[in-house]
């Protein structure tokens, strides 16, 4: 029976060492992969987190400024064509002075 026993001990002993392996042979190839990621990110020339947000908030402010500016410019077109009425009707009278 104790030869029986030495086996299993072995055996025991031995697939915890084979699992003791693999697991540091993961933690190489994901180390390994991940390397190999951040080399390949590098090369596409990749923006980071921090450079998007800033772009994304300059974005989101020149959107808002185009939005002020567009109230404004309606606002200006709204009062344009009373301003042109006169104009018009000024440059009318003054061309017919000059005719006369």
């Amino acid at each position: 029976m104790q030869k029986s026993s030495d086996f299993f001990s072995d055996l025991t002993k031995m697939m915890t060492s084979a699992g003791g392996t693999l697991l540091e042979l993961r933690k190489e190839v994901e180390g390994m992969v991940s390397a190999q990621m951040e080399k390949w990110a590098g090369k596409m020339n990749m923006v980071t987190r921090d450079e998007f947000e800033a772009v994304r908030a300059m974005a989101q402010t020149a959107r808002e400024e185009n939005e002020a500016l567009k109230i404004r410019l309606e606002t200006l077109e709204a009062l344009a064509p009373q301003k042109t009425v006169a104009s018009a009707k000024a440059a009318a009278a003054a061309k017919t002075t000059k005719k006369a």
